[in-house]
């Protein structure tokens, strides 16, 4: 039964997490728009200059509670999907681990800028975890180097400035040339490569869905434009794919 069911490939944005309690970036609301100075606490060129600008960015990542935040709707709709039979894959621009959180396979899931649930130094590239250092962080320590090396930290993720894993993109372009139905939920499609995998399934003949607040460059190419609060449309929708 399930090999006749099609492959659904879902990309999610940070409009998947707020519900949750983590703010986007680009959004009306979000982030950047509050405080533009805050882009340069997750970018690479800055952020590896000016221990300042580390110090700044520790106080964020400690302030945010990004670790403490519970799945929301969106992320358990897209879990129910997966345990009804249907073969799912999830490409995340998110790096807050909340579909994992949910229960969604690890397996299942391809984080296409990375975790911010651990950290890695620059120079010896050992990972451990987020909290760890965040307890540092609460202890005294307003820039945590490596226990190892004594390099700087960062988070495990792709930060702006930084490439994205070459294999872990090639991994989601083959999910997106192989997919019946791709959904792009969240997401200001604004974000290259990531974005660009919405072009590759429709290449390949996938039904486009767009769940999205605002307009994104790609709402022509869509078979469906969903524009309603994700945390009920996408269950919505997944109720609507469960009956066929």
């Amino acid at each position: 039964m399930n090999a006749k069911r099609p492959l659904i490939a879902v990309l999610t944005g940070a409009g998947v997490s707020t519900d949750s309690g983590i703010p986007d970036y680009r959004g009306p609301k979000g982030l950047w728009q509050r405080d533009p100075s805050a882009q340069e606490l997750v970018t690479i060129g800055p952020y590896l200059a000016d221990p300042e600008v580390r110090r700044r960015a520790w106080l964020m990542r400690r302030d945010a509670g990004a670790l403490a935040a519970e799945p929301n709707a969106a992320h358990r709709a897209l879990v129910e999907l997966e345990r009804a039979g249907f073969p799912v894959r999830v490409l995340t621009q998110n790096v807050d681990g909340l579909h994992q959180a949910a229960g969604q396979s690890p397996r299942k899931v391809l984080e296409l800028h990375g975790t911010a649930r651990q950290v890695e130094c620059v120079r010896c590239h050992r990972r451990t975890e987020m909290s760890a250092a965040l307890a540092r962080v609460e202890a005294g320590e307003p820039d945590p180097p490596c226990l190892d090396c004594g390099a700087v930290l960062k988070p495990a993720t792709v930060m702006f400035g930084e490439q994205l894993d070459r294999s872990v993109i090639s991994q989601a372009e083959a999910i997106a040339a192989n997919c019946d139905h791709f959904l792009a939920v969240g997401t200001s499609l604004q974000v290259h490569p990531a974005a660009g995998l919405v072009e590759v399934a429709v290449e390949h003949g996938a039904r486009l869905t767009v769940m999205n607040g605002e307009p994104t460059p790609y709402d022509p190419l869509a078979d469906e434009l969903i524009r309603e609060p994700i945390g009920t449309a996408l269950p919505a929708l997944v109720a609507r794919l469960l009956v066929g």
